[in-house]
């Protein structure tokens, strides 16, 4: 089974992510299937760039996606539809 979910980056105490299709199963490190953006969660409002194309066939095809994900995936949706 897929997931979309995030692969933590950066120094200590200071996270940047990327935002991944892999195996459900693999570790956080793991092979990666396909990177569909970024999140920064330190920066003030936090940023989450997000190719929705991509993320829109990965869900369609069964992946998926973390809580965390899942909410920054609507977030982006509700920013590109205003």
């Amino acid at each position: 089974m897929l997931s979309v979910r995030l692969m933590r980056f950066g120094a200590k105490k200071k996270p940047s992510y990327r935002i991944v299709v892999m195996e459900a199963k693999s570790p956080r490190q793991g092979k990666v299937r396909e990177f569909l953006g970024t999140y920064d969660p330190l920066s003030d409002p936090s940023e989450a760039k997000i190719d929705l194309e991509k993320a829109k066939a990965w869900l369609a095809k069964g992946a998926r996606p973390s809580q965390t994900v899942q909410s920054l995936i609507d977030r982006a949706m509700k920013s590109a539809s205003r």
